[in-house]
């Protein structure tokens, strides 16, 4: 028996620490945390971007580190205390909760200066040294947040937001798209770009979002420019993303199977190159 047990744990031992797989570590949002909790989506979705990518590159070990909510500048505060590993791979994919959030994008001389975590410039500072620090040799690559519809939480109707199709606090989402690119261009890391990938546009992140016709109860499905003014009543009306309106994304801001299959593209084309 305790032979048995020790070959075992031999066995659980070499499977956490192949090393002849490249680790990967993502750190984002809900985006990149449902990955790994898929229950979360209504079941959804079948398969994240990260096992996507996995799936495909057999080479590669993501290890998930996405945060429910979170922004860039609450990753950046607690980044000490997140344990994130040494790893070849880092890919960073945050900025459309901070958007949400109304936290300022700020400018790139808060990037080039690492002053201070009070903009997403500021913040995307503080994780990236944390990297360099942690794993100077490692690849970095940063992804733009998505274009976003009306997001309705699936499992609270009440947690909603409206799309990037008009400003919040005064900026839009591409600001901070924007942001991420510039951050790119300063420090020479690929950019993968998702918030001008026309795949991904506006019109095509959900197929409709069902709404009473105001002052009747029939539901009528509308295009998502034809609902802006339609209002939605989370108390007393029904989900507005039934599965038949699902496209990108299920729920108006996560990706979908294709969503993620879209994203998952983008990094296997990325990623390859780095195959050993």
């Amino acid at each position: 028996m305790k032979k048995i047990l020790f070959t075992l744990g031999l066995f659980f031992i070499s499977f956490l620490f192949d090393s002849n797989k490249t680790n990967w570590v993502a750190i984002g949002d809900s985006i990149t945390y449902l990955n790994d909790h898929l229950e979360e989506t209504g079941n959804r979705v079948h398969k994240g971007y990260l096992s996507k990518v996995t799936d495909e590159l057999k080479w590669l070990n993501y290890i998930n580190k996405g945060y429910n909510g979170w922004t860039a500048g609450a990753v950046a505060e607690k980044i000490e205390r997140l344990n994130i590993p040494k790893a070849e791979v880092y890919t960073i994919f945050l900025g459309t909760n901070d958007w949400w959030a109304g936290r300022p994008v700020g400018q790139i001389e808060d990037y080039k200066l690492n002053k201070s975590n009070s903009t997403f410039y500021g913040s995307m500072a503080i994780i990236i040294s944390k990297i360099r620090k942690l794993s100077p040799k490692a690849r970095i690559i940063l992804i733009t947040p998505m274009q976003r519809a009306d997001f309705v939480y699936i499992a609270d109707k009440n947690n909603n937001a409206y799309g990037s199709y008009k400003e919040k606090s005064g900026q839009t989402l591409e600001d901070f798209a924007n942001a991420t690119l510039n951050i790119g261009a300063e420090s020479g890391f690929k950019v993968i770009d998702l918030y001008h990938d026309k795949s991904l546009g506006l019109k095509k992140l959900v197929k409709f979002k069902r709404l009473k016709i105001p002052g009747t109860g029939t539901y009528k499905n509308y295009s998502l420019k034809s609902s802006f003014n339609i209002p939605f009543n989370p108390q007393n009306d029904d989900y507005p993303y039934p599965p038949e309106a699902i496209q990108m994304t299920y729920d108006g801001l996560h990706p979908s199977d294709s969503g993620n299959q879209v994203i998952a593209n983008k990094l296997i084309k990325v990623l390859s190159s780095l195959e050993h």
